[in-house]
């Protein structure tokens, strides 16, 4: 009933628990009824509908919608009349059997009673604070009498009801005038347990309440008291019943000086009591201005204003006061629990004490800060002694089930026979069964109700309904790194919120159970975050003091070294001296506390939070603090990772991958250590960044550190070198910037040494590394296809050339009408550049994989270098996609065969297609001797090329021969052969010219040949000899470095 008229009140609809004001029922706002409102709530609860026509005929159109929607309020406030019949009516049965009540004795039957008035009080007093109450039933009763031709049945009484009760209170006092006798009686039973439940913070620590290494002695026996239920009763309980209690039966304040006792001292605790929920009752004003009307109660008046100057200037320390000793207590209590579990049997009456006390500290700073034994006796006592004698040891070893629900259901009723003023076994006579009793009954729940134990004792369900300062307060633990520790008491707290409904009002299950999940996703999300802040925090010191390692920084440390061993002064006077790395760890001072210091502190604080419970279940869903921390994380290092790369698409400037793989260990070294502080898997989150990286894309469709790399190396580094502005040296297997006029704003041989490549290797892995080889393959394809269009131009010209290779004469007049000679040499040279970068990239993953997994490259090396000759070529492609993946060097490369084998068109036969690719070796053969006209063909032995990268076509002759001849099923040593026929009779055609400007370099276009053999798995010097005279290949050496010493010199 509380509950449905507290959301009547809140929210105008029962159903809802949203303070949303649009809820409330369109006919208490529709400005065409207001005036046919009014004149019902002023004429409440008599209407004359016959004689107000004009008034009321609005409300005609609108009676059976009326009917429909208002029926459930109607019925509410119905309801509550029922209640207020069936409580008087049981009020007036307890006086006449003159029922005797003693918390101490009778627990239950005075803790029931005790709440029933308290109940009752509330809830008349919520029902006056509804202010609509008056409308909703003056207009449902009208719309009932203008459909049904009378009033509703229940009307006359209900708005009576509604009329008597406008000053709650005041009726009630009245109404309770014959039940002070019994109301009194229970009251005052308490004056053993409420002073000695409020005392101050100094009695208790004098006392040492809650300690269990006070008296070391007694460490072990069971904690225990006559009155045990009242250890743990509600102190905001209590004083609700004391001062709704004695307001109802005020008389007695005048007669009893105990009762006065026991009022005053509720009077100075607190300023306002909970109604239910948010609603609360400011008790000083409310007794003021109900006891000045009364006469001779001056001297009431007076206590009470007494009493609020005491609430106002001393409670608010007293309860500081008594919450700094509870935290100290429950530290206390809970670490000795903790090293001592065994304690926790005979000790569990604390345990329920300092959660109680806990619970009602916190409820009233909530509140203040917020709103200010005849025939049946002798069965029943028989049955308590048959289910206790039927108890034994073994029943727990078994792992029996006990439920004693019944057996404290009998105690009950025996309590409510046994209080009555004329029961034959008066509970009154028999203090010690009472006692006796009441500690069964606590044991008996520490058996078989830990958990309602719990709710009845640290029950905050309150702070679902102050979801504002809930938040404002989570926000000030989470903010202060010495309370983070305790921010996970806030999602914890969610799982009390369900406590808070009730069986009989199902309809706010849903709203209660939502808000309970998403301020507990807040939270934890909130947690992680910050949490999550921190690492990153973290792990960018860590990344700062791993980038002072790099070598890069040695440079000047060690020119400081060579000035100062050859007593060289440089730099200015003064000039302060760089620190070292490492100086960071020397402390001279223990006191001394730097930024990671508090780092660290804070996170160990926060992650004792998010790691103290392993899941926690709301309304049947289940959270788990550690997937918040670790999805945070996930997405944090991905981010991490893409942004160390510096990647710059404007200056096309990117983090070198050594840089890069440094900053992601140390990154890595910091989340490993959180495994130190929360028990989470990091590998996982390490798997699923790091594997995400290997891809063109993330799960969220991000660009990735593959993405980024290959997108660089292909459109920044390979692009410059196609412009002559760098070149691939394989005696230093880099790529070298060459002088140019303008300077590139980057170092190739930076990005593209051994070094670089192992490490870019390491960051992207074999699936990263596959991405970038199908992307250099793809540019490849596009070459491939522009000299299939220039063969296909000079297809006839080709054709006569490729038969008439030893007519010297016939050869020269069909090269001058060959067209894009120079077109070709230059794709085909950018074929090799892009085949020789593959080629490190390949060797460095080879490396890297033979570090990591030894024995299975050495197993995929054995199996790739024992494929008989005879094996199947499908077989052996597949062998050389495995050894390939594995950054081996294949006769075949698979990559390069599947993107040609994407070129073939439906329009050419296959017979065609092989023709083109004949014709193209055939092409390149007869180019070659243009290649010595080129100033840059200048062999260079120091790099062992040559600077326009021509030396590339030996590789990129040797795979596209190999993957084309593949495809179309032919021959590729006897299409090499054909090249090396045609390409050396080509070449000693230059060898008889005399032009010295055609013949400028032509002993470094010699050597290509020797490269051509020297890169092919299926062409041998014997075979180079026989087409071209050794001597000629050993002169041209012998030339080339000749020429290099007085360049060198």
């Amino acid at each position: 009933m509380l509950t449905r008229v507290y959301n009547i009140k809140k929210q105008g609809q029962v159903w809802k628990a949203c303070g949303d004001p649009k809820a409330k029922p369109s006919y208490l706002i529709d400005k065409n009824l207001e005036s046919a409102v009014k004149f019902i709530v002023r004429k409440f609860p008599a209407v004359e509908t016959r004689n107000n026509n004009q008034q009321l005929a609005q409300l005609q159109k609108e009676k059976s919608e009326i009917l429909k929607n208002l029926a459930l309020y109607y019925f509410t406030f119905v309801d509550v009349m029922e209640f207020k019949d069936h409580v008087c009516e049981l009020l007036n049965t307890i006086d006449a059997c003159q029922v005797f009540f003693d918390i101490t004795v009778n627990f239950d039957l005075t803790k029931n009673y005790l709440d029933l008035v308290v109940t009752y009080t509330n809830l008349m007093m919520l029902l006056s604070r509804i202010e609509e109450r008056k409308a909703i039933i003056g207009l449902y009763n009208y719309a009932h009498e203008m459909t049904h031709g009378s009033s509703d049945r229940e009307y006359p009484r209900l708005g009576q009801m509604i009329v008597d009760y406008e000053n709650p209170l005041k009726k009630m006092m009245e109404e309770f005038v014959p039940h002070g006798k019994s109301l009194s009686d229970a009251l005052l039973s308490l004056q053993m347990v409420y002073p000695r439940r409020n005392l101050s913070a100094d009695q208790w620590r004098n006392a040492q309440l809650l300690s269990l290494i006070s008296a070391p002695s007694t460490m072990l026996n069971p904690a225990q008291s006559d009155t045990m239920p009242c250890e743990y009763l509600s102190l905001d309980a209590m004083e609700k019943w004391i001062v709704f209690g004695f307001i109802l039966c005020h008389g007695v304040l005048n007669s009893d000086q105990a009762a006065l006792s026991l009022w005053k001292l509720a009077l100075q605790s607190s300023t306002c009591l909970c109604l239910f929920r948010d609603e609360v009752f400011h008790i000083h004003k409310a007794a003021e201005d109900l006891f000045i009307n009364i006469r001779g109660y001056n001297k009431r008046v007076n206590d009470i204003k007494e009493c609020k100057e005491q609430a106002l200037s001393h409670a608010g320390l007293m309860h500081r006061e008594r919450r700094k000793f509870l935290r100290s207590a429950l530290k206390e209590l809970a670490t000795v629990l903790s090293d001592q579990p065994g304690l926790l049997g005979p000790k569990a009456l604390f345990v329920f004490m300092a959660l109680s006390f806990a619970r009602d500290e916190i409820i009233w700073l909530l509140r203040h800060n917020l709103s200010v034994c005849p025939e049946d006796e002798s069965i029943i006592m028989s049955s308590f002694v048959n289910t206790m004698t039927s108890l034994g040891v073994k029943q727990v070893e078994d792992g029996d089930v006990f439920d004693f629900r019944g057996m404290r259901l009998d105690w009950f009723r025996l309590q409510a026979y046994t209080s009555v003023s004329k029961a034959s076994l008066g509970i009154a006579d028999h203090r010690e069964l009472g006692k006796m009793m009441n500690t069964i009954i606590f044991h008996t729940k520490m058996v078989d109700s830990l958990v309602e134990m719990l709710v009845e004792t640290s029950d905050l369900s309150i702070f679902c309904f102050y979801s504002r300062a809930f938040e404002k307060m989570f926000q000030q633990c989470l903010e202060l790194p010495s309370q983070s520790r305790h921010s996970i008491s806030f999602p914890l707290l969610c799982t009390h919120f369900m406590s808070c409904t009730h069986e009989l009002c199902p309809e706010e299950r849903h709203h209660i159970g939502d808000r309970s999940l998403s301020l507990c996703n807040m939270f934890l999300d909130e947690m992680a975050k910050q949490a999550r802040n921190l690492i990153t925090d973290i792990c960018t010191e860590q990344c700062t003091l791993s980038d002072q390692l790099l070598p890069k920084h040695c440079a000047k440390t060690i020119s400081q070294a060579v000035n100062k061993k050859s007593k060289k002064q440089t730099g200015k006077k003064g000039e302060p001296e760089r620190e070292k790395p490492g100086v960071e760890s020397m402390r001279k001072n223990r006191l001394l506390v730097t930024n990671l210091d508090k780092l660290h502190t804070a996170l160990s604080e926060l992650c004792f939070s998010i790691n103290y419970v392993p899941n926690m279940v709301i309304w049947e869903h289940t959270f788990t603090p550690r997937e918040y921390l670790t999805s945070h994380l996930e997405i944090r290092f991905t981010k991490s990772i893409v942004g160390m790369t510096m990647y710059n698409q404007a200056t096309q400037e990117i983090a070198k991958p050594s840089e890069l793989l440094t900053s992601v260990r140390a990154y890595m070294t910091v989340l490993q250590s959180i495994e130190n502080y929360v028990q989470i898997d990091i590998t996982r989150v390490f798997n699923n960044v790091l594997l995400q990286q290997t891809q063109h894309l993330d799960s969220h469709g991000e660009p990735t550190i593959t993405s980024l790399y290959t997108n660089w190396y292909l459109e920044t580094l390979l692009r410059q070198v196609s412009n002559g502005h760098i070149a691939y040296f394989p005696a230093m297997k880099a790529f070298v910037n060459l002088p140019t006029e303008n300077e590139l704003t980057f170092n190739a041989e930076e990005y593209s040494d051994i070094s670089e490549m192992r490490s870019l290797s390491e960051l992207l892995g074999p699936y990263g590394m596959k991405f970038l080889s199908e992307s250099l393959m793809w540019h490849i394809s596009s070459q491939v296809a522009e000299l299939k269009k220039l063969v296909v131009d000079n297809v006839e010209v080709l054709t006569q050339m490729r038969t008439s290779f030893d007519k010297p004469g016939e050869m020269a007049a069909l090269f001058k009408k060959l067209s894009s000679v120079d077109s070709v040499l230059k794709r085909m040279t950018i074929i090799g550049v892009i085949l020789s970068f593959r080629s490190l990239a390949q060797e460095a993953l080879r490396d890297v994989l033979s570090c990591h997994i030894p024995f299975l490259v050495s197993s995929v090396e054995d199996f790739k270098d024992h494929i008989p000759r005879e094996t199947d070529m499908k077989v052996a492609m597949n062998v050389y996609e495995l050894s390939s993946a594995a950054g081996l060097p294949c006769e075949i490369d698979p990559a390069l065969v599947v993107a040609l084998s994407s070129q073939k068109s439906e329009n050419i036969s296959p017979e065609e297609e092989y023709k083109i690719a004949c014709l193209l070796m055939v092409f390149v053969a007869v180019s070659m001797p243009t290649l010595a006209s080129n100033v840059m063909s200048q062999y260079s032995p120091a790099i062992e090329g040559h600077c326009n990268n021509i030396h590339c076509l030996a590789k990129a002759i040797n795979q596209i021969a190999a993957a084309l001849f593949t495809i179309h099923k032919g021959s590729i040593e006897d299409r090499l052969k054909e090249f090396l026929a045609l390409a050396s009779s080509s070449l000693l055609k230059i060898g008889q010219e005399t032009d010295k400007t055609t013949t400028r370099n032509r002993e470094s276009v010699y050597l290509l040949l020797d490269m051509i053999v020297q890169e092919s798995p299926f062409l041998t010097m014997d075979l180079l000899e026989s087409c071209f005279p050794y001597v000629l290949l050993r002169n041209a050496y012998h030339a080339v470095y000749k020429q290099s010493v007085p360049s060198s010199t």
